[in-house]
C-alpha cells in the first residue's frame, strides 16, 4: 500500500520495479549453496540486499536472491504466484494483505517453528502486530516491522492557544483545533485526512467499537460507531479542519505561521519534517492519540513470511530469524527508516532518546490492526464514499451507516 502523510496501514512508499534476482521456489541448490528467493516490497527492498550480504556472510551456504516488486503490482503478481505455486520462498506481506493471502493458502504454517527459534518468541514483539500474523488459528508470518498513527502538534501554536501539552482527551482536541482555526482568515486548527480509509475505524474503536462482533458481522451503524463518525465530521462543520481539497502541502502548512497546526499521521513524517523544515526545531512535537474511553491507535506494517510452495523450507526460516534480531531490525531501522517490530529494539539510543519516535513506541502499546478478514480493504475503501456524503452533503450520518452496514454484510458473506 502507498504510505502517505495520512496513509492506508500498509507497508511503505512505492517503489519503481528493480529486479535484483530471481523469484522461483523452485530455485536450485548448486556449487554446495542453496539459493533461496525473497520478494521485497516498497521502498525498503532496495536496502534489503545490503541486508542479505550479512545474512550470507553468516551462513555461507546460502544464497539470497531479492527481488524488488512495486506495490501496484505486487497484489497481481502474488495471485499468479499462488495459482502457478512458482513464487519466492521468503515474501514481505503487508498486514492487511494476510487474511487474503492466508485463505487462499498461500502461507506456511510457522507454528511448529516458533519454539524452534528463539527469534520467533510472540513475547518478543507487540500484541498487536503479532495479531496481523494469525489467521484461521495459524501462525503464517513475523512481525517485521511495525507502523502506527501519532498526533502531530506544533508546540509554540498550541501553546498560546492555552495548551502547555497535547489535547489528552476528545475534548480537548476538538477545543484546541477551534481555538487554532480562529487565529485569522486561512488558518485551521487540524486537518483530518477524509481519504485515510483507518481513520473513522481509529476513532470509532476509541469510543468503544468492535467494528465487527464476534461472528464477523459490523456493527457501524450501533451508537458508538455514529459517534465516533459525528466526532470527526464536527470538525469539519464547525471549520476548524482543512477543507478537503485544498491541496495543501502537510510540512508546508505545518511550518511558518502554522496553517496547519496539528495532523495524525506516521512515524516517516517525523524524518520530513526534519528534513524539510529545520527551522521548526523545538517547535513541534508527536504525542499519543487523544483518548476517549481509550486511546487506540491503528496498527500496520510488514510480517515476514513463507510461501507455502517453498522447496527451501528451513534457509527461508533463517532468513527470516536473522531478520528478526532486534540488532538486525535496528540496523534496518538506521537504512530504512522503518520502526522495529521486537521490543527490545526499541532500547535502541536512536529511539528510546528521541522523544518524536519514542512517542510511537509509547503508542504502540495501544494499537490493533484493522479486522483480520479478507473482505476488509474493500470494504474499508467503500466506507469512503458513504463518509464522503455525510462531511460533504450534510447526509444523516445514521441514516448513511444503515445502509452502508447493509452492504459490508453482504461483502463479509462473501
Amino acid at each position: 500500500m502507498k504510505r502517505k502523510w495520512m496513509a492506508s496501514m500498509g507497508c511503505g512508499l512505492l517503489l519503481a520495479a528493480s529486479v535484483l534476482g530471481g523469484c522461483s521456489s523452485n530455485s536450485a541448490s548448486s556449487g554446495g549453496k542453496t539459493t533461496i528467493n525473497v520478494w521485497g516490497m516498497g521502498e525498503e527492498a532496495k536496502s534489503l540486499p545490503k541486508m542479505a550480504e550479512e545474512f550470507e556472510k553468516a551462513n555461507p551456504d546460502i544464497d539470497v536472491k531479492v527481488q524488488a516488486i512495486p506495490w501496484e503490482t505486487a497484489h497481481d503478481k502474488l495471485l499468479t504466484a499462488v495459482a502457478s505455486k512458482n513464487g519466492p520462498d521468503v515474501l514481505q506481506m503487508g498486514t492487511t494483505w494476510v487474511p487474503e493471502f492466508a485463505s487462499a493458502n498461500a502461507l506456511m504454517d510457522l507454528t511448529p517453528y516458533i519454539d524452534k527459534y528463539p527469534e520467533f518468541a510472540q513475547d518478543k514483539f507487540f500484541d498487536g502486530s503479532i495479531e496481523t500474523t494469525k489467521a484461521d488459528g495459524k501462525t503464517v508470518g513475523i512481525p517485521w516491522y511495525v507502523d502506527t498513527r501519532v498526533l502531530f502538534y506544533r508546540t509554540d501554536l498550541l501553546k498560546a492557544a492555552g495548551y502547555s501539552e497535547a489535547p489528552k482527551t476528545w475534548e480537548e482536541l476538538s477545543d484546541a483545533a477551534l481555538k487554532l482555526s480562529k487565529r485569522g482568515e486561512g488558518k485551521y486548527g487540524i486537518t483530518l485526512d477524509p481519504k485515510e480509509q483507518t481513520l473513522s475505524f481509529m476513532f470509532a474503536r476509541q469510543n468503544g467499537s468492535e467494528l465487527l462482533d464476534a461472528e464477523n458481522k459490523p456493527l457501524f451503524n450501533k451508537p458508538d460507531f455514529i459517534e465516533a463518525v459525528n466526532y470527526i465530521d464536527s470538525f469539519y462543520k464547525n471549520g476548524s479542519n482543512a477543507p478537503p481539497d485544498s491541496g495543501l502541502d502537510i510540512v508546508q502548512a505545518f511550518k511558518g505561521d502554522g496553517i496547519i497546526p496539528m495532523f495524525i499521521s506516521g512515524p516517516w513524517m517525523v524524518k520530513m519534517i526534519n528534513d524539510q523544515a529545520p527551522d521548526l526545531k523545538g517547535k513541534w512535537a508527536t504525542a499519543v492519540m487523544p483518548k476517549k474511553e481509550n486511546n487506540t491507535s491503528v496498527l500496520g506494517g510488514c510480517d515476514l513470511t513463507v510461501f507455502q510452495y517453498t522447496k527451501h523450507k528451513e534457509e527461508a526460516l533463517k532468513f527470516m530469524a536473522f531478520m528478526s534480531k532486534p540488532e538486525t531490525q535496528v540496523k534496518w531501522l538506521k537504512m530504512t527508516n522503518a520502526l522495529p517490530a521486537a521490543k527490545e529494539a526499541w532500547n535502541d539510543p536512536s529511539l528510546k532518546e528521541d522523544q518524536n519516535y519514542k512517542t510511537f513506541g509509547d503508542q504502540m502499546v495501544n494499537a490493533k490492526p484493522m479486522p483480520g478478514v479478507k473482505q476488509w480493504e474493500p470494504l474499508a475503501q467503500s466506507y469512503l464514499t458513504t463518509f464522503e456524503k455525510i462531511y460533504r452533503t450534510g447526509a444523516d450520518p445514521q441514516r448513511e451507516m444503515d445502509a452502508f452496514n447493509k452492504k459490508a454484510e453482504e461483502m463479509l458473506k462473501k
